[in-house]
């Protein structure tokens, strides 16, 4: 049974293989009105436009994430703590955080150190999902049908956030387990 979800405005920051068909995902389920892609090149974002996983892209992080209801950090794990510091005081008061980093512990410690107030609405996630390419234009709407995705809240995890983060990837046909970073 696929969750019931409606997000208005989703920002994926990386719009690669895991972003970009999260967003696809989502598009293709009727449950995102819109998605901002963040990025530093050019040329992807233009991949990612062309192939409509976003309805808009920038390179500024900062602008895009003011009004988001849910922002996907789709970089490399090695990336996020600066993406962290960057948008944290920029994210609305309502805005649910999570990511598709393959690594759980670090990017939980990050998270805890630099996104401060949104921490609670921060819910980290691992789709064991993938393929050897890369970019925008390895993006599938397909990549986590019947694929697992682990979710790994923290004790200070808001429930609302949890349930929102779950639904959004149920809404991309993946399998969502909970366990411990």
């Amino acid at each position: 049974m696929r969750a019931k979800l409606k997000i208005g405005k989703l920002v994926v920051i990386g719009v690669g293989l895991i972003g970009g068909s999260f967003a696809l995902a989502l598009k293709q389920a009727k449950a995102v009105g819109q998605v901002v892609g963040v990025g530093r090149g050019r040329k992807n974002l233009a991949a990612a436009l062309k192939m409509r996983i976003i309805d808009e892209a920038t390179t500024d992080a900062t602008r895009a994430v003011h009004d988001a209801d849910v922002v996907l950090l789709g970089t490399p794990v090695g990336q996020m703590p600066e993406v962290m510091a960057k948008i944290a005081p920029h994210l609305p008061s309502n805005a649910v955080i999570t990511d598709g980093g393959s690594t759980k512990a670090d990017v939980i410690t990050h998270a805890r150190r630099f996104l401060s107030e949104h921490y609670a609405r921060f819910v980290p996630a691992h789709p064991v999902a993938g393929a050897e390419k890369s970019g925008a234009a390895a993006a599938r709407a397909d990549l986590y049908r019947d694929k697992t995705v682990i979710l790994t809240p923290q004790p200070e995890t808001g429930a609302p956030a949890l349930r929102l983060v779950r639904a959004a990837w149920q809404r991309c046909g993946a399998r969502v387990l909970q366990l411990d970073a």
